[in-house]
């Protein structure tokens, strides 16, 4: 059996959700198709489809077999290219994942400027607050915040943020503004809990790393929420310099506490390791460094007032 074949059936299989209709896309006969997806199977030890009368349907075996099933091949094709000298541009679907509000703030324009310049490549993205497997869920690509576990990617590291504790002026220059952590007892605490978020605020001056519980007035599952409040002047918050930054920048927010913020927070763009990497990863991996490195907000954005 030759498996770069049985895997370009399979996959043509799997997009169009049948074996006819991949019979006649390859211009096969069906009993052939069937042949080399079974053959498959067997070598693998596992189904790759339910198979009913009425429908053709990946087993979860063969979900995550067809992500890497049609990176091989996206990246055998991008390799033939290179050998033969035709070699141009990178090609396919480059998918990427990140936190909701930094993709929307930075990934997606960064994006939008990268196919523009690679109209080959097409992109999917996957923004969810919380830590992604990049094999597990066939991605390129992740955007990660905060230090990394040991692990198989590859990392490049291409910005840092801080913890701000912030509150709109209106609410500080009513309620005062807390001079240490203690203070905060005395505050309304909008509480993030999103992603890792807890209400263990975490404080470090002149090397003593302190830890305070605060009392939420409220708890909110989403970054956005918890901003649209604090300008609403209802309270103190406590997020990433870059999820505020526009905010302080433009004078709506204000930050608290700086004196005591802990150690930033580094910024990595990660990908899987191998002996090769697609022109496309590289591609993307070198333009969305460039541009995060030369973004302010993501220096650790320390061009406010100190207090």
């Amino acid at each position: 059996m030759d498996r770069f074949h049985a895997l370009s059936v399979f996959v043509k299989v799997a997009e169009l959700n049948g074996f006819a209709a991949a019979a006649r896309h390859l211009n096969m006969s069906p009993p052939t198709v069937t042949r080399l997806v079974s053959m498959l199977e067997d070598s693998l030890g596992l189904r790759l489809f339910v198979r009913t009368t009425r429908s053709v349907m990946l087993t979860d075996s063969g979900r995550r077999f067809f992500e890497d099933a049609r990176r091989i091949l996206m990246d055998l094709e991008e390799a033939e290219r290179a050998a033969v000298g035709s070699y141009a541009e990178p090609t396919g679907e480059l998918s990427v994942t990140a936190s909701v509000l930094f993709g929307r703030m930075f990934v997606t324009p960064i994006l939008g400027e990268f196919l523009e310049l690679y109209p080959k490549i097409s992109a999917r993205t996957l923004y969810v607050d919380r830590v992604v497997n990049l094999v597990d869920e066939g991605l390129d690509v992740g955007i990660r915040i905060g230090n990394l576990a040991d692990s198989s990617l590859m990392a490049l590291r291409c910005g840092a943020v801080r913890q701000v504790v912030f509150a709109a002026p209106a609410y500080l220059d009513t309620r005062g503004e807390p001079d240490t952590p203690d203070d905060l007892a005395n505050h309304a605490i909008i509480n993030s809990t999103a992603l890792h978020a807890s209400a263990q605020w975490h404080f470090q001056k002149s090397e003593k790393v302190m830890t305070k519980r605060v009392n939420p007035r409220i708890s909110m599952n989403t970054n956005d929420a918890v901003i649209e409040l604090a300008l609403q002047g209802h309270g103190i918050g406590r997020l990433l310099s870059y999820q505020v930054a526009p905010y302080v920048a433009d004078g709506r927010l204000r930050t608290v506490l700086n004196s005591y913020e802990p150690p930033e927070l580094p910024i990595h763009l990660v990908h899987q390791e191998g002996r090769t990497v697609s022109a496309k990863v590289r591609a993307f991996v070198d333009f969305a460094a460039k541009r995060l490195k030369s973004d302010p907000y993501l220096d650790g954005f320390r061009h406010r007032p100190e207090s």
